[in-house]
């Protein structure tokens, strides 16, 4: 099969570098495979976007020569593809409508297990609707992590996969999307490795197809917090794209040609300089200064 890779920013903001990481790596992967590499807007959570975000993240992609193969999608004009597996979820008695508040979950760990609800049914409001997660543990490799394994009712409990205000929960729209795409291959940030055990189990119910999975090591700040949600989180400039595309590429393990004059050219030395096993594994703190 041939490979298909995806890049998957949310609209909530500029592409900052740790995000040109993910892209850069995702984007190396599908290329040493000779697969496609897809752009996909994760635009479902309106209260959070930023007013021109997604189509400033999309321009900032294609100055550093990060081009995808084909249309953008964007997950704000697929809600009937959603509606259709929360339905088939719902059929199959998987998902259940839930009334419990953060606080009302907070003595049990902010978890919510066995389909068990603290607070009762409201009718003057509507409820979030959660995934019945089993006590089954969930295993999987991880292309660079190794292996690794998760217990969906201890790790997750019954997780939300559509809000009370009727939006999408980011597991389910993601699974929808990868299997509608064809992808094969997902690379992204370490900060979604919890989401994969989820992910999986949200797959199988829907008898969706199981791609391979990569974990890309976070930037972090010298406060050893996320990049993106960190003050130091500046975004990446567009009108000088070689500085930061250079620093990405270090920082990834990969071999940079300091006589580039392109982001094309110094993309194309470093797909054939590329070789997934000498990525980084581990997160590096502080990140690199733009």
């Amino acid at each position: 099969m041939r490979y298909r890779g995806r890049f998957a920013p949310s609209p909530t903001g500029a592409l900052h570098f740790g995000s040109l990481v993910a892209a850069v790596g995702s984007w190396l992967v599908a290329r040493h495979a000779g697969g496609d590499w897809l752009l996909r807007v994760e635009d479902i959570d309106p209260p959070r976007e930023v007013p021109g975000a997604a189509g400033g993240i999309l321009a900032t992609l294609d100055a550093f020569g990060l081009h995808g193969d084909g249309p953008v999608v964007y997950q704000s004009q697929r809600q009937a593809l959603y509606e259709a597996a929360f339905e088939r979820l719902r059929e199959a008695g998987q998902v259940f409508p839930c009334w419990c508040s953060r606080a009302d979950l907070a003595p049990y760990g902010g978890l919510h297990r066995d389909g068990h609800c603290i607070a009762p049914p409201d009718p003057s409001r509507p409820p979030a609707w959660r995934l019945r997660s089993p006590d089954e543990t969930v295993r999987w490799n991880d292309d660079l992590q190794g292996p690794q394994e998760e217990n969906l009712r201890e790790v997750a409990g019954d997780v939300v996969i559509r809000r009370v205000e009727g939006l999408w929960a980011y597991q389910l729209a993601c699974v929808v999307d990868d299997a509608d795409q064809g992808i094969t291959h997902v690379v992204r940030g370490a900060d979604l490795l919890d989401s994969t055990a989820r992910q999986i189990h949200l797959q199988r119910l829907l008898d969706l197809p199981t791609p391979g999975y990569l974990h890309l090591p976070l930037v972090l700040d010298a406060e050893g917090r996320k990049l993106s949600k960190s003050a130091a989180s500046l975004p990446v400039d567009p009108a000088d794209p070689l500085p930061a595309l250079r620093q990405a590429l270090a920082w990834l393990g990969v071999a940079v040609d300091r006589g580039a004059t392109m982001p094309d050219g110094l993309l194309a030395t470093a797909q054939e300089a590329f070789k997934p096993a000498a990525l980084r594994r581990s997160s590096l703190t502080p990140a690199p200064a733009l």
